[in-house]
């Protein structure tokens, strides 16, 4: 079996473990975790999103976080930007990537955004544009491209309609989401081969929710395919609003250490990781929620 010999990882902690907070986390302690992150040597940060307080009170600070990061050079920091308005706003704090994202799930995306998959991306045609224009890459998530909340499995073929339209409309690279995590391998594989028929395999990305405890068998057959960027979250941090009290996004430090253990170079020190991880933990007063962290935590007091 030949894997990439090198895996570039994004940590959507900042961004997508956090919005669900429900006690507002100070723009200092955001911005903090992005430098413990930086000087971990991530180099894709998905840093907030730009949109509105009301309906995301925890990226309220958005503009302020953004302006608080000491950017180090060879870093990436990305936003979310649902509309023109969130880009319009964005673009004052100069993203090196815009973020739009997109379901594969019809009900998913009219329970979610009150329109059909098809209208959703149109409404992202100008702001992709805009960000070309801008010289701002542009990255689309796909969400529930294996099952959603309300219409169970999603057929790949919802996957493939969604990677075209996204294309269609300027979207340079995509992650593949498994969003309430109930994926396995194979359903993961018909998922990606999917998006693989729009995108160049090194514009495409795996996003695994571990809800289900499946997200590390899932990366591990992305990897087979040859497929080398992935979306984690420092600490596990991010719920999965769909499964009460299920964990969310797959945590960076169980990715790197398996990474790690199968020879594959991230750049990533894994000991700081673990750092950036436990301080937002214990500001969030819980454990990491990272397997790999705990035993390394431990094995550091014994």
């Amino acid at each position: 079996m030949k894997y990439p010999s090198r895996v570039k990882i994004v940590d959507v902690g900042p961004r997508d473990g956090l919005q669900n907070e429900k006690a507002q986390v100070p723009a200092a302690v955001k911005i903090e975790l992005v430098h413990r992150l930086q000087d971990a040597g991530l180099t894709e940060i998905e840093v907030t999103s730009f949109v509105s307080p009301k309906w995301v009170p925890q990226m309220a600070d958005a503009a302020e976080v953004m302006a608080g990061i000491t950017r180090k050079p060879g870093v990436r920091y990305s936003v979310l930007t649902p509309n023109m308005k969130g880009f319009e706003a964005a673009v004052l704090s100069k993203p090196d990537e815009i973020v739009v994202f997109a379901a594969a799930s019809e009900a998913f995306s009219q329970r979610n955004i009150n329109c059909s998959i098809a209208e959703s991306i149109e409404r992202f045609r100008p702001v992709a544009e805009a960000a070309r224009a801008h010289n701002i890459r542009v990255r689309g998530a796909i969400s529930c491209t294996v099952g959603c909340p309300y219409e169970g499995e999603v057929a790949p073929e919802r996957v493939e309609m969604v990677a075209r339209l996204l294309k269609d409309i300027g979207v340079q690279h995509i992650g593949v989401a498994d969003t309430i995590g109930v994926g396995t391998p194979l359903k993961v594989q018909r998922a990606m081969e999917a998006a693989l028929k729009h995108y160049a395999i090194d514009e495409v990305s795996g996003h695994f929710h571990d809800t289900y405890g499946q997200a590390l068998s899932n990366t591990l057959i992305c990897l087979e395919m040859g497929i080398w960027n992935y979306d984690t979250s420092s600490a596990g941090l991010g719920g999965c609003p769909y499964a009460k009290g299920a964990t969310g996004n797959v945590a960076t430090e169980d990715v790197v250490y398996m990474l790690q253990g199968m020879g594959i170079d991230t750049g990533i020190d894994l000991d700081k990781l673990i750092d950036a991880g436990k301080f937002i933990s214990d500001y969030l007063e819980r454990k990491p929620n990272s397997r790999a962290a705990t035993a390394l935590l431990n094995k550091r007091l014994g």
